[in-house]
């Protein structure tokens, strides 16, 4: 065990940083820019026509959302919501009913709310 521990070491000393950053991920939000997903729990990708993926901060009640091929995020944001959007069968009927200003007035926009820094 400790010869595998210090050949980890060494690899990390051995690897160039460029390299490791490379398996962070960040994602280019509408109406905001770059995120990077380290503090969020995130889907794989769904299978749904519009909802694509989701990726949820529970510590700031954040959300970003891929529809098809754009992020997008909600700010205070319950979990119940989160949850319930990812039980659904219909993600999308879910989304335009429940989260998106247009179909709640919107309640979890950020345009009026603080948005977590990360």
């Amino acid at each position: 065990m400790r010869n595998f521990l210090s050949g980890l070491v060494l690899l990390s000393l051995v690897i160039p940083s460029s390299i490791v950053s490379a398996f962070a991920e960040t994602v280019d939000v509408k109406y905001r820019g770059p995120v990077d997903l380290a503090k969020f729990e995130c889907t794989g990708e769904l299978d749904s026509s519009v909802v694509k993926r989701v990726c949820y901060n529970a510590e700031h009640s954040y959300m970003l959302i891929r529809l098809k091929q754009v992020w997008y995020h909600y700010c205070e944001i319950d979990q119940g919501t989160v949850s319930a959007l990812l039980a659904v069968e219909s993600k999308g009927s879910f989304y335009h009913s429940n989260i998106k200003d247009s179909g709640t007035g919107g309640k979890f926009g950020c345009r009026d709310k603080p948005v977590p820094e990360f």
